[in-house]
């Protein structure tokens, strides 16, 4: 800690101890807490560098009017000053420990009922709770009995914090042998005593406390797990949900003697047939069940079949998924399950899917089916889980994976309103089903994953007939026919021959494709433009592909088309046709098979998008069709072709557009191809390596960024290799000012936006240290024509006050600025090498690779964030009290 944030530290405590003090909002409480706490686990000792927190505790203990912001967070910090031993004893020989902890104090002061002191209490406990000595504290303190209390509070918040700290106390201190493990039964114990959590040793006072604790909290599980009314339902959650986080982490002694204790309770609660109450239930079971991984206790065996055999049919469904879903090992239940989940969908769609057994649940599934609400949640249930089931074993599945797509293809014909091939036997219940576009989606989202199911292969003609009635359908919802478009072009992969699939498929299809691509409304509109860019992805690998889809694809099909999408009204619509474009002209733009005068003006209207449309999503398409357009050419061996000169000509109106476009995003796309150019020139010069930029994916583009080392590359080559090598270098130099990327580059540098700064530091980094080995210490007179213009204006201006400072070796910055304005504007060329040399971008690079809010975001601001709302409620001015802000990280 800072020498100037410990002596500013007991200032502040006295704020916070003066109960008519202004103090800040929570979070610089909360803030200072997260401070100290980082202090505290570095292995710093608060009592000894802080004293004044000792002060600060006591002071708010005998002050009944203290601020209840301050009293929480005095209690987290004491727990926080006892969390190791050093810092315990010292608290308890002050007799702090015993008062700030004491309950019925707070509750005559009337701080007992707000919430907020209550989860303080129980944060500031779990804190300390981290060592024998404190464990001992707890169980003499009799902290036991308010915390069972709190474990059923009105506040869920309240409630989840003291199921945290229950479980922090039975996990974090269990005993490693077997002397204290049994509460009841010590010769019953066996041997096995591996824990994931290695606890503090115990000794024998302690291992008592410990064992009396665990048979409260036992005892206390035991009797609460029932509801006495339904009023109480809310606590039995709570105890549930404490269950489960106990039963997934114990260790094996503790979770047989925590079964062996509540296994009576919980079939009493399964038998009572709470519908509210088996979400929560069937957690607990299964975080038991998945736990084990010996053979399963009777008593769960037991709990299990009960939860699969309960009345409820939703219940039903849900406790089925959720054994699937937890990836249990049982087959006999396995089976059960899958029955369970694929009955709503045999009894609607296909009675066949069970097989001649008639199910003993099917007359309740039945009943239930009638109410709509149920109806649809019990199928949609099914349909999720239908993809699953059909890469099980075959001795679980009570029919083959082709029979349940088959059942879904049913279930969709059903939705549409075609009723003709079902059976007459479930006509009542289609009306709840019919129209539902709930269920429509699932579906289709069901089928678009069955198609790579084991079945799928015997089903793809009457998959792709069934995707074409919906596309062919004037009434379906927008939603759906995306749904539609993305499962067919997944079970178009699936064909092997074109006679899998069904007659007149791809001329029909082909009319479908070019009536919705003219849709009045956008999102069927956009949706179609997509479908034509994954369709053209995956053509090469349809072996299905006739006459009918190369005219679709084709230079007279897909592209017509897709060039009118680029003028449509919708942003989205333009958005993706730019990317469908992108897509459909790739395997041309490797082949450089291209017509010309269709590339031009396709790039004619894409520049017109760049520059004119005033919605980003467009844009960014536009930067990144070029992209890929580049990374196709480059990957090309006809890069002398017409298609590939177009692209030349054009990078550097995208670049010199995209760097000067509003959006960020647009402008960080832009420094990508930016990079492909520079990896492009660069390439064969030695030392050069690529910019290793962390994954976008995995990355927030404000998050902090890791240090990268920057190492300048030496070579040993002879003399006349290396004037050739420079040579070279100054030619790439003026190769990239020519085709706009170095002003791209330094466009981005001091632009606002940190992630676009970030990536052209980055990049100029990477350009300076392959051309900085090879030039430096003899600048000749051929490397100083390697020169790039700045503007007047924008970034240019700025660029120019660097350099101009740097020039000046960091004296009076004012005059740096004023002479940097005073230069002439008009034609300002400037040396690519000085410029990379001065403008100081390492430093610059220290700066971006911390978080945007590193000035603010400190000790010392948060310490005087504290004081000036202190200082403010002295002051006599209020009008200078309500103009002091405090800042909000």
């Amino acid at each position: 800690m800072d020498r100037e944030c410990v002596l500013l530290l007991p200032r502040v405590c006295e704020v916070l101890a003066d109960s008519d003090s202004s103090l800040p909002d929570d979070t610089s409480l909360e803030k200072l807490l997260d401070w100290l706490t980082g202090f505290t686990e570095a292995g710093g000792s608060l009592p000894e560098t802080c004293p004044c927190l000792l002060q600060l505790i006591s002071a708010v203990i005998y002050n009944p009017g203290s601020d209840p912001s301050v009293l929480s967070f005095t209690l987290k910090l004491t727990g926080l000053m006892a969390s190791s031993e050093d810092g315990f004893k010292t608290l308890q020989d002050c007799a702090t420990l015993e008062l700030i902890f004491n309950t019925q104090q707070w509750k005559k002061a009337g701080l007992w009922e707000d919430p907020c002191i209550r989860i303080s209490w129980i944060g500031g406990l779990k804190r300390m709770l981290q060592h024998p000595k404190a464990l001992s504290f707890f169980v003499q303190s009799d902290f036991i009995k308010p915390l069972l209390q709190l474990q059923t509070d009105s506040s869920l918040f309240v409630a989840s914090a003291a199921n945290q700290i229950l479980s922090h106390i039975l996990l974090f201190f269990q005993p490693v042998s077997a002397s204290c493990a049994r509460l009841e039964d010590k010769d019953k114990i066996s041997e096995r005593t591996n824990v994931s959590i290695k606890p503090p040793a115990l000794i024998t006072e302690t291992c008592t406390g410990y064992t009396s604790v665990v048979m409260a909290i036992f005892e206390h599980i035991k009797k609460s797990l029932v509801p006495r009314e339904d009023a109480h339902l809310h606590q039995t959650v709570q105890i549930l949900k404490l269950l489960a986080l106990l039963l997934a982490q114990a260790a094996p002694p503790l979770r047989d003697e925590l079964l062996h204790t509540v296994a009576g309770s919980l079939e009493e609660l399964v038998m009572a047939g709470y519908s509210q109450l088996t979400p929560a239930v069937m957690d607990a079971v299964m975080a038991a069940y998945s736990s084990d991984d010996r053979v399963p206790h009777q008593s769960l065996s037991r709990l299990l079949s009960s939860m699969l055999s309960i009345n409820n049919p939703a219940d039903l469904v849900h406790a089925a998924a959720t054994f699937l879903h937890r990836g249990a090992r049982d087959p006999v239940n396995t089976a059960r399950a899958v029955r369970i989940l694929l009955l709503p969908l045999a009894i609607v769609a296909e009675p066949g899917l069970l097989g001649p057994a008639a199910d003993e649940h099917q007359t309740l599934v039945a009943a239930q089916l009638r109410s709509k609400t149920s109806c649809i949640y019990m199928i949609c249930v099914c349909l999720r889980n239908t993809s699953q089931i059909t890469l099980m074993t075959p001795d679980v599945l009570p029919c083959p994976p082709g029979l349940i797509v088959l059942a879904v293809v049913s279930l969709l014909r059903i939705c549409s309103g075609d009723i003709s091939s079902s059976s007459s036997g479930c006509r009542e219940v289609f009306r709840n089903i019919i129209g539902s576009g709930k269920v429509q989606k699932c579906a289709l989202e069901a089928l678009t994953s069955l198609s790579s199911s084991p079945g799928a292969r015997d089903t793809v003609r009457e998959a792709l007939t069934l995707l074409m009635e919906y596309l062919r359908s004037p009434d379906s919802d927008p939603t759906v026919l995306h749904k539609c478009y993305k499962a067919l072009v997944k079970w178009m992969s699936v064909c092997t021959v074109p006679s899998s699939s069904p007659d007149q498929f791809s001329p029909d299809l082909v009319k479908l494709v070019r009536k919705r691509v003219c849709d009045p409304r956008w999102e069927v509109r956009d949706s179609t433009v997509e479908f034509l860019g994954q369709l053209a992805a995956v053509f090469p690998s349809l072996k299905s592909a006739d006459e009918a889809f190369e005219a679709l694809l084709g230079d007279c099909g897909t592209i017509p088309l897709l060039r009118e999408a680029l003028q449509d009204s919708e942003s989205y619509v333009r958005a993706s046709a730019t990317s469908a474009l992108a897509q459909t002209l790739a395997s041309r733009w490797q082949q450089g098979a291209v017509l010309p005068q269709e590339q031009i003006e396709i790039v004619s209207r894409l520049l017109e998008i760049l520059s004119e449309d005033t919605e980003g999503f467009a844009r960014r398409a536009v930067i990144q069709y070029f992209i890929a357009w580049f990374s196709s050419s480059s990957s090309s061996s006809s890069s002398s072709s017409s298609s590939s000169s177009l692209l030349r000509s054009s990078v550097c109106t995208v670049l010199s557009h995209g760097s000067a476009d509003l959006d960020w995003e647009v402008k960080v796309h832009t420094l990508e191809l930016a990079e492909l150019l520079l990896d492009e020139v660069l390439s064969g010069h030695p030392g050069y390596r690529k910019c290793s930029d962390p994954d976008p994916a995995l990355q927030h583009p404000y998050a902090v960024v890791p240090g990268q080392a920057h190492t300048l590359h030496t070579h040993a080559e002879g003399q006349t290799h290396v004037e050739g090598v420079k040579s070279d270098v100054v030619d790439s130099l003026k190769q990239l000012v020519k085709q706009g990327v170095f002003p791209a580059l330094l466009s981005g540098l001091v632009d606002c936006d940190r992630p676009v700064a970030l990536k052209a530091c980055q990049l100029l980094i990477t350009l300076r240290e392959t051309v900085h080995p090879l030039l430096v210490g003899s600048l000749t007179a051929a490397a100083a024509t390697a020169t790039c213009e700045l503007p007047e204006r924008g970034w240019g201006r700025e660029v120019r006050k660097i350099l101009a400072t740097k020039r000046c070796n960091h004296t009076d910055e004012a005059d740096c600025v004023t002479q940097a304005d005073e230069e002439e504007c008009d034609g300002v060329c400037v040396s690519v090498y000085e410029v990379l040399s001065s403008l100081g971008l390492d430093e610059q690079l220290n700066v971006l690779t911390q978080s945007s809010d590193h000035v603010h975001n400190s000790l010392l601001s948060l310490l005087q964030d504290i004081l000036s709302a202190g200082d403010t409620h002295g002051g006599s001015d209020t009008q200078q009290e309500q103009e002091v802000i405090v800042d909000c990280y």
